[in-house]
């Protein structure tokens, strides 16, 4: 998935900068891995309210747990410890590349990929372990996150935001809008997206069982309600329905039913589906009302997806689907549950924006956040990598022989 989304961000930010946004996810996947190796696992999942310790840290012993073994709250794992570290690298990998879309174009490489580093640690770690742990107190208020809307999308999505004033518009933006410089590659992005997008909300059920067959028919309804909600807002506003607004209604679709994809009946992932993909293309044009340069509209599909997506479990979530679940207010839970999921997507869009913050003021000081004028003028392809993308060759030209003037108008030179 990760670098699906690398794939679908780098269509659509422009050819100069193309292969500084595939690198900055692939770096993100690079440095995340390491560090949730290190310690990110560990101060996810290790004991405690606020965030573990650092009794897992290197992975050390993990493989020793046996299914069913030792791991705080989670006396009902059914696959080794080792198999579950490695699918939550996964989705801490995925994560910080979501909220490049929001800065495409203008963040120089060193100082993203400290920013990384830190928020994977400062921001990512305690998130996860709120809602995912089962020792998180999120987690012990009732918070149902199936596979990651808060923690992943609401997460991503205000630091994008945060991250996104941070460092101001781009050169010539609102003025000059940048269109997509490889639509193909946008789709090519988003069929890897929602082909991994299986194993996201599948596999969070930790076992095959019928919880994880119901999330991956969730995860497919999701995305079609939502893609054809798009399309359709679509024509009715402008006429037309595009390939890119397609794009975006699948990955809208995708993050709104993640939340929700373990815990809903296939009927309630149509309508979350349907909710998300209309709320989130009238929502899209918001960003030029607050002059904010979010430039592959990250904010939109994924605080937006994140948020519509976790309080919908607060409506549509049943026990028939999933014991382990709740009841939503549609299907005789009363308001409880969806007072939960309100706080949860509270607290970590709260939390996340202050952090990110925080964070992106540090890597500033620290290294610069943005390049140079010049530099982004150029592009960051050439400017941080020294790179280009696309080596187009002009076509050389055959020299035409000089035809002799006696020739010209003759019998035979007619007839040839």
């Amino acid at each position: 998935m990760a670098p699906g989304v690398a794939f679908f961000y780098g269509g659509m930010v422009r050819q100069k900068n193309v292969l500084a946004t595939i690198m900055q996810g692939f770096a993100a996947i690079a440095v995340v891995s390491i560090l949730w190796a290190a310690v990110g696992f560990s101060l996810a999942f290790g004991p405690g309210r606020l965030v573990g310790g650092f009794g897992l840290a290197g992975l050390t012993g993990a493989d020793a747990y046996l299914p069913g073994g030792r791991l705080p709250g989670l006396a009902h794992l059914q696959v080794p410890v080792l198999a579950f570290a490695a699918f939550q690298m996964m989705i801490a990998a995925l994560t910080p590349v979501v909220l490049t879309g929001a800065t495409a174009e203008r963040w120089r490489f060193e100082a993203y990929v400290v920013f990384v580093a830190l928020w994977t640690l400062v921001v990512y770690a305690p998130v996860t372990h709120w809602i995912f742990s089962p020792e998180g107190w999120l987690h012990r208020l009732g918070v149902l996150d199936f596979a990651g809307g808060a923690v992943v999308h609401a997460n991503a999505g205000a630091a994008a935001l945060a991250m996104a004033w941070a460092l101001g518009r781009r050169r010539g933006w609102p003025q000059e809008q940048h269109r997509p410089h490889n639509v193909p590659l946008v789709m090519i992005g988003t069929a890897l997206l929602w082909f991994g997008w299986f194993g996201l909300n599948g596999g969070a059920a930790l076992a095959a069982n019928g919880v994880a067959a119901t999330a991956v028919v969730n995860t497919q309804l999701g995305a079609c309600a939502a893609l054809l909600v798009w399309v359709g807002v679509e024509r009715v506003r402008f006429g037309k329905g595009t390939t890119i607004g397609a794009a975006s209604g699948v990955i809208t679709g995708l993050v709104a039913v993640t939340p929700a994809a373990g815990y809903v009946t296939p009927l309630g992932a149509i309508a979350i589906g349907l909710l998300a993909g209309a709320v989130c293309q009238l929502a899209v044009g918001l960003k030029s009302w607050f002059d904010l340069d979010d430039s592959l509209d990250v904010v939109t599909v994924h605080l937006g997806g994140g948020v519509v997506g976790s309080l919908a479990v607060g409506l549509f979530a049943t026990r028939s689907v999933n014991p382990d679940g709740a009841d939503g207010l549609f299907y005789g839970g009363g308001y409880r549950l969806l007072g939960v999921q309100l706080v949860a997507v509270f607290v970590v869009v709260a939390y996340s924006l202050v952090a990110t913050g925080l964070l992106g003021s540090l890597t500033n000081r620290l290294l610069g956040n943005r390049v140079h004028p010049r530099e982004e003028a150029v592009g960051l392809d050439l400017s941080q990598h020294g790179e280009a993308a696309y080596e187009i060759v002009p076509p050389r030209t055959r020299a035409c022989a000089p035809v002799p003037v006696s020739s010209v108008g003759s019998p035979r030179s007619r007839r040839r």
